[in-house]
């Protein structure tokens, strides 16, 4: 094993990032004073229409006067941004800036529309030049980007955390992203009071996006396993590590006791506040791991919806589009990708088990996926694929549409082929 700055042998590095954190009720409340210590004066506010309609985010812009910060809101962030939407938002970020900093009120639409806000008003160049290959050009940018406050109002995207956004390319119909570590956030902001409000369907989509996101960090493959890396090689998603290990097991434990009744009981602060705790929680932790087959098949899952499932409609969403929220496309296909990758770590699988239901012993490949179809059956979750639309036909396109994910699929604790890939997808079909 080498030690040093590069070289041949096995990886012993990993690498740890993450945005400032203040968490707890009433923490949206001093975002003012926040932003003063950056020296900024004038800032955009970027969120959707329906949580424009709350009121949060005109709240925060109205707390900068008093510091002497020139807030303007912009409301027309899209529910699962596409690169129309985002391009949107940039034109108008540049037309009325310049802003010193941004702050992003919602969930990962708003708070990802943001990053290539910020990624755009400070860089030159479209999108698609930073657009992780093969579908962009995977630019990198060259100038420092402006502060960044991200306040999510679902608990589950992590994007608050993260150095990833994530946007539909219309043109291809796929869902991509954009990383790099300076898209991370300066400061995370969460305020578990802002997702009293939150319909019972979209937390448990998005907090499907939580508990996989603690899953797939925790059983993506080792720091270890990937050959020594240079530092200029080093990218924010480095494989599961002790430090990652941590947050998602901490992430699993809260869910395990806050996330039904979060769903059934809204009202509940308690649960509201533990599932935005598991949600910071298992952003620390994927944030820096990664995460894997779910995710990737959730790309082609919700890029494809338009066409192949246009009369899905997910409760407590707004809108008359057809869309599949992220969580739940992620969620779709868990169970049986879990079931696949169990022989790659069987004592992690079955501890995650343990973890999401302490009250039962379990034992084999089918212990996660029983928990978590216990668990999606209990909160509404459609069972499978075929319960949204899409059919034995639409695999070789789905299947398509993830082998693009390579990003994503080279956590993945076992390597995955476009066959794997096929037998996870046609086996979520149904899943129970």
């Amino acid at each position: 094993m080498t030690h040093g700055s590069g070289g041949t042998g096995s990886e012993t590095v990993f690498t740890y990032g993450a945005p400032g954190l203040k968490f707890g009720t009433g923490a949206s409340d001093e975002i003012g004073y926040d932003l003063s210590q950056y020296a900024v004066k004038r800032v955009l506010v970027i969120t959707d229409p329906g949580v424009a309609a709350t009121g949060h985010p005109q709240r925060v812009a109205e707390q900068m006067d008093r510091f002497g910060i020139e807030a303007a809101v912009y409301d027309g962030v899209h529910v699962e941004p596409t690169d129309a939407s985002m391009a949107a938002a940039i034109a108008h970020a540049r037309e009325t800036g310049p802003w010193d900093a941004f702050v992003a009120v919602g969930g990962g639409s708003s708070i990802d529309t943001a990053k290539a806000v910020n990624l755009l008003t400070t860089n030159d160049g479209e999108l698609l030049d930073y657009i992780n290959a093969p579908v962009g050009k995977a630019r990198a940018p060259r100038n420092p980007l402006k502060p960044l406050v991200a306040v999510p109002t679902t608990t589950g995207t992590g994007a608050e955390s993260t150095t990833i956004c994530v946007l539909d390319v219309l043109a291809l119909q796929v869902k991509t992203g954009i990383s790099h570590a300076r898209l991370r956030p300066t400061l995370a902001v969460v305020d578990p009071a802002l997702t009293l409000s939150q319909p019972a369907g979209v937390t448990a989509a998005a907090g499907m996006d939580i508990l996989c996101h603690a899953l797939e960090s925790y059983t993506a493959r080792s720091f270890t396993s990937y050959d020594r890396k240079t530092p200029e090689q080093r990218v924010p998603y480095c494989g599961s590590n002790p430090i990652s290990d941590l947050w998602s097991e901490n992430a699993m434990s809260l869910l395990a006791t806050s996330f039904r009744r979060a769903v059934h009981h809204g009202e509940d602060p308690e649960a509201r506040e533990q599932m935005a705790l598991a949600a910071t929680m298992a952003g620390l932790g994927f944030g820096n791991a990664g995460v894997h087959i779910p995710h990737a098949n959730a790309y082609p899952i919700a890029g494809r919806v338009h066409d192949r499932c246009p009369d899905f409609r997910p409760a407590g969403y707004p809108g008359d589009e057809a869309m599949v929220p992220h969580g739940m496309a992620v969620s779709l296909t868990a169970p049986e990708a879990f079931r696949w990758t169990f022989a790659s770590s069987p004592e992690r699988h079955l501890k995650a088990a343990s973890l999401l239901d302490p009250d039962h012993r379990y034992d084999g490949p089918d212990a996660l996926p029983s928990v978590l179809a216990d668990l999606m059956r209990d909160i509404a979750i459609p069972n499978g694929l075929g319960e949204i639309g899409y059919g034995e036909a639409d695999v070789d396109d789905l299947v398509t549409g993830t082998m693009q994910q390579q990003r994503l699929l080279a956590t993945a604790p076992r390597p995955v082929t476009a066959e794997d890939a096929a037998g996870i997808l046609t086996r979520s079909l149904e899943l129970w």
